[in-house]
């Protein structure tokens, strides 16, 4: 069952640290970093499809509300 969960972390450990680098980008823009910036737009992008992907994996899990409190 685990398996099930390993791709689904790792795209999202590689979607957060994508979100980091942006954000790092866009602290401190410059009109050089347009390339950068909009190649990590686009990671972004594909980033969120890798995940919902894996939600085709996932359908069958339930999560209890506990969780979220």
């Amino acid at each position: 069952m685990a398996e099930k969960f390993d791709s689904l972390e790792e795209h999202l450990e590689k979607f957060v640290e994508n979100i980091r680098q942006l954000g790092i980008i866009v602290s401190d823009f410059q009109p050089s970093s347009q390339t950068g910036l909009n190649q990590k737009l686009n990671f972004m992008v594909t980033g969120l499809q890798d995940i919902d992907k894996c939600r085709q994996q996932l359908h069958d899990i339930s999560v209890p509300l506990e969780v979220f409190e």
